[in-house]
Order: C-alpha cells, then sequence, then structure tokens
C-alpha cells in the first residue's frame, strides 16, 4: 500500500452554526461544498484549508460528547501550520479565542500554541 497523503480531517460539532462560523470566519477556511442531508438530520460542509487541506464539518442530532484532553486516548489534536505564531495568536485573541502561552518544542526548536475550538476539541498553531 502507497499512502499519498492525508485527504480530510472529520469533525462532527454540537452547535453547526457556532462552528462553522469558528472555521470558516476565524480560522479562515473556504467553504467548498455544504450540504442538508435531511434523512440524517445532518449538514456535512467541505473546507478548504491552505491549498490542498481538507476539513469535513459535520452536524449530527445529540451527538456523543467525548473526551477532548490532549493526554486522553485516541487523536491528540490537530495542529495547523503558521508562518507567525504571534500574529496567529493574537488574531485569535481578538477573537474573543483563549489561548495558552507559546511555547518552544524542545526538539524541533519552533514555537507552538495550543487553543479549543466550539466543542473544545484541542488545536495546535505550529510555527514553520
Amino acid at each position: 500500500m502507497e499512502i499519498m497523503g492525508i485527504h480530510h480531517i472529520a469533525i462532527i460539532c454540537s452547535d453547526y452554526e457556532k462552528s462553522k462560523h469558528f472555521y470558516v470566519n476565524i480560522l479562515g477556511c473556504q467553504v467548498i461544498h455544504e450540504h442538508y442531508r435531511e434523512e440524517r438530520q445532518s449538514y456535512k460542509c467541505d473546507l478548504r484549508l491552505g491549498e490542498s487541506d481538507q476539513i469535513e464539518l459535520f452536524s449530527f442530532p445529540s451527538p456523543p460528547g467525548r473526551l477532548t484532553h490532549p493526554e486522553a486516548c485516541g487523536l491528540r489534536h490537530l495542529a495547523f501550520k503558521v508562518k507567525d505564531i504571534n500574529q496567529a495568536k493574537l488574531e485569535l485573541e481578538e477573537a474573543d479565542i483563549e489561548v495558552e502561552s507559546i511555547r518552544k518544542d524542545p526538539i524541533t526548536g519552533k514555537l507552538f500554541t495550543f487553543f479549543q475550538d466550539p466543542d473544545h476539541l484541542p488545536l495546535e498553531l505550529y510555527e514553520i
């Protein structure tokens, strides 16, 4: 098997409009396609992130809760590449998003920080 990369990341949200606003208006994702699936009472919104990455944003009625602490078993977090971490942190804070202090990766020497989406999914900014 030859895996060529990651096609998309799927996120199920509890408040579709709130999460769509967060990913589009705050993080700057572009809507590729949005569709309401009547039979599932669910939205599916394909979002472009950067040049080729994609997030699928889903809504379902009453989704079960999930542990979101970064050290919980399962997906740890989703990390976004940024050129200027200080500017990105400032933009999030101006949008009333709480952002942790910027830290330095002891292995790579790169700067990073964490914040959360509206459902407390841990997200990371990683300066390249």
